[in-house]
């Protein structure tokens, strides 16, 4: 076809769509709201990507690079970008168990010397290094009680920081009794510039908040920073103070650096890291090295094993699926649509063809309205996404949790996203532009339909599409048949587009339904079997919106079956528990007043039972890391090898965990407290709900009470005993940890919730075995859940006391999948209202002829409205029917395709099968199958007026 044909078409396409103004704006709004959401989405993508210079300012602020003491030695191979990936080599870690490791001498020199010291020796004379220190995390005083926050210590008024902390409100600290806080922690405390916060310990010398800051790369980070030298040091001195490594109460290593002159090139970056060392270079950042002078890279690329492809990730395997079913549908929604502007002129198209025009321009006609609308709807969606990204760009980078580095537009990616606008209008014209240039002249003149039987070919390839689409996505979700996102995307499509091709069959066999329904709705089944070429869009795109609202509530619903059947109660249904298992030392003192708390404001809560945590050479919770553990151990023949300290592969080990049954399920499952806990028979029942009184007298007479038979043997329950492990400075290899093993006389009690892997002893059996015991919390089991209102009262007392969350009600598995099912189930409704409505317009104006003939043998006026009303039913029943059907296989697809990602050595079969278990929401779907074409039928009746207009019989 000439250039000059496409022309006219275009310009009549342009006409028609000026015309039908409500149409076209249908059309229009389909094709832009996709579009929006890409766009947006690139533009989001594209714009938080920093480039080189961005990043550099937001690592090292205006240094010339960031240094740290990763390990002391140790020798350090590291990316250009150190936050891209490292390894270190130590010596220790190739020597024999308790052998002196032999260090080179640079590793050597770097155990030997401070490392601040070492730096400045390494690095050019004059150079400054500004130590980052972090502090631990702590609380801090708020205008509700106290407020979990990091620390640090830095001196905002040096001009180094800039870009990595900005000051966007107030005045930096100059004073010790100073501190500039994050937006977030001023936001969530209530405080305002002006006020004073205490760092929990350090209430004596409060805090005046004189700036808010923020770290662009980390927008929701709640810190509180004060002038070096300040804070830090006080809070390393206080009684129970964490002191250990990863505390940040400890000399500083990590440093920016800001050199006399010069740069940091990649050969220093590879001299600091045999001394242990890392460094991000704004030199090297700038310009990295190659990949093959990269000793990181090298390494990694010679013990490194492929990686899965990025299309095989099971997130983008789920996305792949929603964008392209969301396009596919878009198409489907859109076709009726241009389906109906085909009809109303078909008049039109009957005296082009009347005219000397050949198929091809009849098409051409109707595929420019899809280029026109297309393009029309791809510039609009375009416009508004890029629109809406700038003017809520604050709000996109409080969202992402980081600010953009400048608002970045990739003309290459927006004509995609305008050519993915385009292709959509032509997908949808495609089908009414074909039936428009097969009708018959004659009767596009006078207005008659030329009705034909449906294609059984194209029912039979409906048919193979259908099967083969869906096997192909089970088979590709199950057993990786090939590529996953294609298999799965492509499989659901293709079904989908078979149940589109078996449409028109499909509504002759529904066709032969009327001969047992009355006068109205056999004559709107007569009508939609007879009119195939308007009905089987409108089916079609009612079965669009259908099939992702049921695809979706599968999904969701089978993602919350799964959920639940995983879910374990960490106590009895309305149990009250106060504190966890590794309470830290400093709220552990404080137990007497939170228990106090809970009392007040909770009422009714009967009996209390204290729990105490068993301890084993030291206290975890005490700001010491070198501790040792407990674990309740089974019997040594039903232990998982795989777990033992015998050297393997990693090979062995994964087949040891996936076909030894002893591996399956291991693990610790249940309450908020350690496996081994010590209490009363108050304890067993509140916590465990056993009410068997001969498990509280054997744990009074010095027996421990378990709970899973596999735990005794012989009446004996094993405990083990692990050593600290030893810190060794580097002068030797670590010793493996020490282990031992102790028995203890034991019962099994039956509970209420599953306990398997906990055990309960008395406080005087644990001090009789050597072990020591400290407060963890208590635990109530009232007669009824206490209220909502109740506990929010009791977190609010709670939180003058504690920043952590401590309070835990145990209200069995909470589901929000049915609310948002349902608001999935509207949104398809009104979708698939519109859609039915647009089909039942054309019907109507398609059925004139009809009603007039009705009226002129007496039937009465509301005939017109019952027929509208059924018409509308018809198709949505229809629609509803085969989009239930269609929807369930691409949520099949994903469940399965999740449940195998999720698949590890050493799972268990009920777990693995709760992956990716499929359950029906049955509710949703009949919802969807029995009231949305009532609706759609009453809606129409509704809105139809009674009264008939006769018209003259044409022919």
């Amino acid at each position: 076809m000439k250039l000059s044909a496409w022309r006219v078409a275009l310009r009549i396409a342009r006409r028609d769509a000026l015309r039908a103004k409500g149409r076209s704006a249908l059309v229009i709004a389909m094709v832009a709201l996709p579009v929006l959401g890409v766009t947006g989405a690139d533009v989001v993508f594209r714009s938080a990507d920093l480039e080189p210079a961005e990043h550099v300012v937001r690592v090292m602020g205006q240094a010339d690079g960031e240094l740290q003491m990763l390990e002391r030695g140790a020798t350090v191979l590291q990316a250009p970008d150190p936050e891209k990936g490292m390894s270190t080599k130590s010596a220790k870690d190739e020597a024999k168990n308790g052998a002196a490791p032999r260090y080179t001498p640079a590793q050597q020199r770097s155990l030997d010397t401070d490392p601040a010291e070492l730096a400045k020796q390494l690095l050019p004379p004059g150079t400054v290094l500004v130590p980052e220190r972090q502090g631990p995390y702590t609380a801090a005083g708020s205008s509700q009680g106290l407020l979990s926050t990091r620390t640090t210590e830095l001196d905002l008024t040096d001009p180094i920081w800039k870009g990595r902390v900005n000051l966007v409100k107030g005045r930096a600290p100059a004073t010790d009794g100073e501190a500039a806080v994050t937006r977030d922690f001023l936001t969530r405390s209530g405080l305002k510039i002006g006020d004073q916060t205490a760092v929990r310990g350090l209430e004596g010398t409060p805090f005046t908040i004189t700036g808010v800051v923020e770290y662009p790369s980390e927008l929701t980070a709640s810190e509180i920073i004060a002038r070096p030298g300040t804070l830090i040091g006080k809070l390393a001195k206080l009684p129970g103070a964490d002191r250990s490594r990863n505390a940040g109460t400890d000399a500083p290593t990590r440093w920016l650096v800001k050199l006399p002159s010069g740069t940091l090139d990649w050969p220093k970056v590879t001299e600091l890291g045999g001394y242990g060392f890392t460094l991000a270079s704004r030199a090297v950042l700038l310009d990295p090295p190659a990949r093959a002078d990269v000793p990181y890279y090298v390494e990694a690329d010679k013990h490194g094993g492929p990686t899965p492809g990025y299309l095989d990730r099971t997130s983008v395997v789920i996305l792949a699926t929603v964008v392209g079913m969301a396009l596919l549908e878009i198409v489907l929604l859109a076709g009726p649509a241009f389906a109906v502007g085909a009809r109303r002129s078909r008049r039109q198209l009957g005296l082009l063809a009347a005219g000397g025009g050949e198929r091809a321009n009849i098409r051409a006609v109707v595929l420019g309205g899809g280029i026109v609308l297309g393009i029309t709807g791809a510039v609009v969606g375009l416009g508004l996404g890029i629109g809406l990204v700038a003017l809520l760009r604050t709000r996109a980078e409080e969202y992402a949790g980081q600010r953009f580095g400048h608002f970045n537009l990739q003309p290459l990616d927006l004509l995609g996203v305008l050519l993915v606008g385009l292709v959509t209008g032509l997908l949808a014209a495609v089908v009414p532009a074909v039936q428009a240039s097969r009708q018959d002249v004659v009767a596009a003149l006078t207005g008659r339909d030329s009705l034909k039987p449906p294609s059984r070919k194209l029912a039979l390839l409906g048919l193979l599409m259908l099967g083969g689409g869906s096997a192909l996505a089970l088979l590709g979700a199950t057993s990786g048949f090939g590529n996953r996102s294609l298999s799965v995307l492509g499989g659901s499509a293709v079904a989908e587009l078979g149940m589109v091709a078996l449409t028109p069959y499909l509504v002759g066999l529904f066709g032969r339904l009327g001969r047992w329904l009355s006068l109205g709705p056999r004559l709107a089944l007569r009508d939609s079997v007879r009119h195939r070429g308007r009905t089987a869009p409108a089916v079609a795109a009612v079965m669009a919106a259908v099939a992702g609202t049921v695809a979706v509530s599968v999904y969701l619903a089978s993602y919350d079956e799964g959920n639940r059947r995983e879910y374990t109660a960490a106590a009895p249904s309305g149990a009250v528990m106060l504190g966890s298992g590794w309470l830290p030392a400093a709220e552990g003192k404080l137990l007497p007043q939170m228990r106090d708390a809970v009392e007040r404001n909770i009422p009714a809560l009967g009996p209390r039972a204290d729990i105490q945590r068993v301890d084993y050479k030291g206290d975890c919770a005490d700001g010491g890391s070198n501790c040792g553990y407990i674990q309740v151990e089974l019997p040594m023949e039903l232990r998982c090898p795989a777990l033992d300290d015998t050297e393997r592969s990693t090979d062995e080990t994964e087949r040891i965990l996936g076909t030894d049954p002893r591996c399956q399920g291991i693990g610790h499952r249940g309450n908020h407290f350690s496996n081994l806990s010590a209490g009363d028979a108050t304890l067993l029942h509140n916590l465990y709900g056993v009410t068997d009184p001969a498990a509280g007298q054997a744990l009074a007479a010095g027996k421990a009470v378990v709970f899973d038979a596999k735990y005794l043997k012989d009446g004996k329950l094993a405990i083990g005993l692990n050593d600290p492990m030893e810190d060794t400075d580097g002068v030797a290899a670590p010793k493996k940890r020490g282990h031992t093993e102790i028995s203890v006389d034991a019962v099994l009690a039956s509970a209420v919730v599953p306990a398997s892997a906990q055990a309960v002893i008395s406080p005087d059996t644990a001090t009789r075995l050597g072990l020591t015991t400290s407060p963890a919390g208590s635990v109530w089991l009232p007669d009824g859940s206490p209220s909502d209102g109740a506990q929010q009262k009791a977190n609010g007392a709670l939180a003058k006391l504690t920043d952590q969350d401590v309070l835990v009600i145990e209200r069995g598995y909470q589901s929000r999948a049915d609310l948002i099912g349902l608001g999935l189930s509207i949104f398809a409704g009104i979708v698939a209202l519109g859609a039915a409505g647009i089909a039942t317009g054309l019907a109507a104006a398609d059925s004139q002829r009809d009603l007039t003939t009705l009226a002129a043998v007496g039937a009465e006026p509301r005939i017109r409205r019952t027929l509208s009303g059924f018409q509308c039913g018809v198709i949505a029943a229809m629609g509803t029917l085969l989009g239930t059907v269609c929807g369930i296989v691409p949520a099949v697809a994903l469940r399965k395709v999740q449940g195998a990602a999720a698949s590890v050595p050493g799972m268990s079969a009920e777990t693995i099968a709760n992956n990716s278990v499929v359950v029906l929401p049955w509710l949703t779907i009949a919802v969807t199958v029995v009231a949305l074409p009532l609706l759609a039928a009453g809606l129409a009746a509704l809105l139809t007026r009674s009264r008939i207009s006769l018209l003259r019989r044409s022919g």
